[in-house]
């Protein structure tokens, strides 16, 4: 029987993703050699941290289960409630299979950018975990083995006086002293009271003096102690951009990220030409297709996907390759739970161009309680050599700090 392929991404449709497999993709449908594992459930949680975090775990008939994690966004958990048909029954082993065929059933909801894409990512991370599981293998070692050993994370650091130089440089020597942080991470889009109208992106002399003075104040406290970066969170004009830039270019940057809006890519380019401040982009942008088009138009010096928001960990892979091939470095954004951080750090030990792996939560006392065992130790996560990612959720945890309204996995 031939297939409908104006079904395809009708949800409703009569055809399963096995007759789609077996007629269009050359993929034998009865599997042999312990592969006979099918996807029998997806359920999500929210936990409330310092941002909601979604996880995700995938079930089998083999009493295996993935955990994975989805960045945060508004109707994620629907989202991966509405894929659930589409994988149900599925071989969790076919990672890519079931990511492109996610992608097509989903073309309707927006699976090229957006929070599709982002459940995507949740459900891709928890495939990882699963397929690890089966294979008794770690996570990195199914996108190809890893460079490192350790992973090393750079703080989000903040104080209750953002805008204060000196209370900044305190923070960053507090973090490099006392917690064991050798990178770090300090916002610039901060008032400097000089502001008359920040609508209009402008950056008037004395504000740029201003940020000027947080970057030389924080980077001449650490010294080689710490690489530190700024984060202008998407906030200037083109030619403040610029001008801020330059101003910087006395100081040991490690880079400055997110100087313009993320929409104009000529603009973006041209403000990270202009300057030998090294300019770090990437968390707002989705997909290999859509962050290539930054690193061949060399758009930037360094690039920052967001791992469980941007398609997952095979999906920063290939933006790790595109970016290895022009010698960009890669230093993955994550304001994730230990789930994602963790998953991110198996994309990171998997790539040669890895430079860090953001933490968020510094401020959070129980961020580690959500998994059994350390997560960071002096500043470094060491790679995990248990099958998956390496992480078992402390399910106590988890149901003492889930979004208000939400229910706890089975």
């Amino acid at each position: 029987m031939g297939i409908d392929y104006s079904q395809l991404h009708d949800p409703n449709a009569e055809y399963t993703m096995r007759d789609l497999s077996a007629e269009t993709m050359g993929v034998t449908a009865k599997r042999g050699g312990g592969r006979d594992v099918e996807i029998t459930d997806i359920q999500t949680t929210m936990v409330d941290g310092n941002f909601p975090w979604t996880l995700v775990r995938i079930y089998t008939d083999a009493g295996i289960v993935g955990t994975g994690e989805a960045y945060w966004g508004a109707g994620v958990p629907e989202l991966i409630e509405r894929m659930k048909p589409f994988i149900q029954g599925e071989n969790p082993l076919d990672i890519d299979r079931l990511y492109e065929h996610l992608i097509q059933k989903m073309s309707g909801e927006g699976s090229i950018e957006g929070v599709t894409v982002t459940a995507i990512s949740g459900i891709e991370i928890a495939l990882h975990d699963l397929a690890g599981k089966i294979l008794e293998v770690p996570a990195y070692q199914l996108l190809g083995g890893k460079y490192r050993d350790q992973m090393r994370v750079y703080c989000d650091c903040h104080t209750e006086e953002e805008a204060d130089p000196e209370a900044c440089a305190d923070e960053a020597e507090r973090v490099v002293e006392e917690l064991g942080y050798d990178a770090l991470k300090f916002d610039l889009d901060v008032p400097s009271g000089l502001e008359k109208d920040r609508a209009n992106r402008h950056l008037r002399p004395g504000e740029i003096r201003h940020k000027a003075e947080i970057v030389e104040q924080v980077t001449e406290r650490v010294k080689d102690r710490a690489d530190v970066s700024f984060d202008c969170h998407w906030t200037f004009s083109g030619g403040s951009a610029k001008r801020l830039a330059n101003a910087l270019e006395p100081y040991d940057v490690w880079w400055l990220e997110d100087p313009v809006p993320p929409e104009n890519l000529d603009v973006q380019a041209a403000v990270t030409q202009s300057t030998t401040t090294p300019i770090a982009v990437g968390e707002n942008r989705y997909r290999v297709s859509e962050l290539r088009r930054l690193i061949e138009n060399q758009a930037v010096d360094i690039i920052a996907p967001d791992m469980p928001k941007v398609g997952g960990m095979r999906e920063t892979r290939k933006i790790a390759d595109v970016a290895n091939q022009h010698y960009i470095p890669v230093a993955m954004h994550n304001v994730a739970s230990p789930v994602a951080t963790v998953a991110s750090a198996h994309v990171g030990a998997a790539i040669p161009n890895s430079l860090a792996v953001e933490y968020h939560s510094y401020e959070l006392g129980w961020w580690e309680d959500l998994v059994e065992g350390d997560v960071i130790e002096e500043g470094y996560i060491e790679i995990p050599e248990e099958p998956g990612l390496g992480v078992t959720l402390d399910m106590d945890a988890v149901e003492a700090h889930m979004v208000e309204g939400e229910e706890l996995f089975d």
